[in-house]
């Protein structure tokens, strides 16, 4: 099951019943935009009790395609990975 912006929305504004909906839209948009610019400036994200994004730097490499077999070369590039908390590795690995 994947949960979408909208659920995240809709979770908050059930959760927090003195927010209208349209302020639980604002403040799930706010989050993403504050996670989204920290992390194109190159910032990791450490949020207690859940995990830390890390920005990650990959150096060009050799690679082929699966498909043809044609060797190719691909291009340097930025990519983000997460490591979760060890509180949520327990949580996760209680059930």
């Amino acid at each position: 099951m994947t949960l979408t912006k909208a659920d995240l929305i809709r979770k908050v504004h059930a959760t927090h019943l003195n927010l209208a909906r349209e302020e639980a839209r604002n403040a799930v948009e706010a989050f993403l935009d504050i996670l989204k610019s920290s992390l194109e400036d190159g910032n990791d994200i450490l949020l207690s009790g859940f995990g830390k994004f890390n920005v990650r730097d990959k150096a060009a490499r050799r690679g082929r395609n699966p498909q043809t077999g044609e060797e190719l070369v691909l291009e340097p590039r930025r990519v983000v990975t997460f490591k979760p908390s060890g509180k949520l590795r327990e949580r996760l690995n209680e059930k």
